[in-house]
C-alpha cells in the first residue's frame, strides 16, 4: 500500500475531518509523508476541506 492510499484508508476508517497530525497519527506515517501524500490527492481531487486545516475523503 502506497502513502496515499494509506491516508485516504486512514481518512476513510475516522469518519470524520482530521488535520494532517490526526492522520499520521492513525496510518503510523511521519507527518511530513502525510502532508506530501495530501497535496497529491488534493490535485488528484480525491480530498476536500470542509473546514480549514480538516480534510476529508471527495
Amino acid at each position: 500500500m502506497n502513502t496515499t492510499d494509506a491516508i485516504l484508508d486512514a481518512m476513510k476508517k475516522a469518519g470524520k475531518p482530521l488535520k494532517a497530525g490526526e492522520i499520521a497519527e492513525l496510518s503510523g506515517i511521519d507527518k511530513k509523508e502525510v502532508e506530501k501524500g495530501m497535496k497529491q490527492l488534493q490535485k488528484d481531487e480525491k480530498i476536500v476541506s470542509p473546514k480549514r486545516c480538516f480534510w476529508e475523503p471527495k
